[in-house]
């Protein structure tokens, strides 16, 4: 008898079952479907994912096997190279193919390629779809054919081709499943938790699968979208999304998004958010060294400082500055950072303490469970001045300034940092001003409760601008 033959789902960063065209085609074969996901860490580029978005992946792969098994099927988890992988697997089930859907990333596109020169010499297909993005990279252009490296235009163009983008992919009712299972690793086997359990607060604060991912998008559509406009620069509210997790891991897609907002006159600010991502691995694809290097040649001469006691401060929220160290120690504790916050935190390290942006991109991959390599190197590269449409170098956020604005009553900084509960919000923002008798009554000892800055403000934005300054002589001589 002739053996049954199947076809390979392979999930990516596409955890989902609604809106997944890599789905959509295999059922379309006709052939039963075998699930899989592959743990290659050869082929997850570097840097690999944090410890962070580990945690992540384990419990969304956990809720994917759920609504795999909901629909007649199951999440079959392999370790290894992935062409070898796909490889063996195919043969174990008589595949014919493999369906896949496109991760953009650099090391993912060296990836695919060969694992489909490998596949082919087996005899096997791979058939790789568009998702994970409105517009595949490439595909948005500026009138003479070349790279947007300004957001405003890009967004717009994104806007007139908006009418191109279809209704999301519906989740199949049921998958066809092969007459015997092939052997499947254990989901801890992948190592993916920590061995010391310190995702408390990350547990806390978020659920992740794809069910989770649109019951965000349906409260925020519901009360936070109208509001989202003068919302989003406050941590101290929840005035924003929290979907960005949910879209890195594939567990809702960006067409998802943008088909439940379109029509309605709140949505364009946020819709805008979604066009910055795109425009992140549109440039990341088209600039693959940009996570190592800064886009602008000017910084490749900037004196930039290896203080490691200063960068350690900075990480786990001990700076002095309370909106900083609020903001860090949010990240620490949740795996997440408000967009406000990620801007002034990356300013102080990049400008106040002229620790290099590539340091902190690094802190932020390993802790955020949003961690998407492409936005992750533009925010930072914008902050530090190097990158495509980048701010000013100008542009040095003041900590204070930025609390004082953003965090009015303290409130954001006196729910992280519980040194500071009782003290007043005249002087949340700048502690080491307040009076001895505030200091008292408060119970907060500067030096002991909580730390003095480590630098003044004002004479590190001098020194910021002397370095950004000496960098046209420096480039002038190269």
């Amino acid at each position: 008898m002739r053996p049954q033959e199947s076809v390979l789902l392979w999930f990516r960063r596409d955890l989902r079952l609604a809106d997944n065209p890599a789905l959509r085609h295999a059922v379309a074969a006709g052939l039963p479907i075998v699930p899989v996901f592959l743990r290659d860490p050869e082929g997850e580029g570097q840097p690999g994912p944090g410890a962070a978005s580990r945690w992540w992946l384990h419990q969304s792969l956990f809720r994917l096997d759920e609504s795999l098994r909901a629909h007649g099927s199951r999440l079959i988890l392999r370790h290894g190279p992935a062409a070898t992988c796909l490889a063996h697997l195919a043969e174990e089930t008589h595949a014919r193919a493999v369906f896949a859907n496109c991760v953009y990333d650099p090391s993912a596109q060296h990836l695919d390629a060969s694992v489909a020169a490998q596949l082919r010499a087996a005899g096997i297909t791979l058939e790789l779809s568009h998702t994970g993005l409105l517009w595949p990279p490439g595909s948005i252009r500026t009138t003479t054919g070349g790279v947007f490296q300004v957001f405003t235009p890009f967004w717009r163009a994104c806007w007139n081709r908006r009418g191109e983008l279809g209704p999301p992919l519906s989740a199949p009712r049921t998958l066809p499943r092969p007459g015997r299972w092939p052997s499947s690793l254990l989901l801890n086997e992948f190592n993916l938790e920590p061995k010391i359990d310190w995702a408390a607060g990350i547990r806390a604060a978020w659920t992740p699968g794809e069910s989770a991912a649109l019951a965000r998008l349906r409260s925020f559509t519901r009360n936070g979208l109208a509001d989202y406009p003068t919302e989003r620069n406050r941590p101290d509210h929840d005035g924003v999304s929290r979907l960005s997790p949910h879209l890195h891991f594939g567990e809702i897609s960006p067409l998802q998004i943008w088909h439940a907002l379109a029509g309605n006159s709140s949505a364009e600010p946020f819709l805008r958010q979604i066009a910055w991502r795109e425009f992140a691995h549109h440039l990341l694809a088209e600039y693959p060294h940009i996570p190592r290097e800064s886009w602008n040649p000017r910084f490749r001469h900037f004196p930039w400082r290896r203080n490691r006691r200063w960068l350690a401060a900075w990480q786990h929220g001990r700076t002095g500055y309370p909106f900083v160290d609020a903001a860090m120690r949010q990240l620490w504790t949740t795996g997440w950072m408000h967009n406000r916050a990620r801007m002034v935190v990356a300013s102080f390290l990049v400008k106040d303490l002229l620790i290099p942006w590539q340091d902190g991109a690094a802190w932020f991959l390993d802790t955020l469970v949003d961690a998407d390599l492409a936005n992750n190197t533009l925010g930072w590269q914008w902050v530090a001045g190097c990158g495509f449409d980048a701010a000013p170098y100008f542009r040095i956020f003041n900590p204070i300034a930025q609390g004082e604005k953003f965090d009015p009553e303290g409130e954001y900084v006196r729910h992280w940092i519980p040194e500071l509960r009782k003290f007043p919000s005249k002087w949340i923002h700048q502690p080491w001003l307040a009076p001895s008798a505030e200091l008292a009554a408060a119970g907060v000892r500067l030096g002991r409760d909580y730390p003095r800055p480590i630098v003044d403000h004002a004479h590190a934005r001098t020194a910021a601008l002397a370095a950004f300054a000496a960098t046209k002589t420096s480039a002038s001589k190269s």
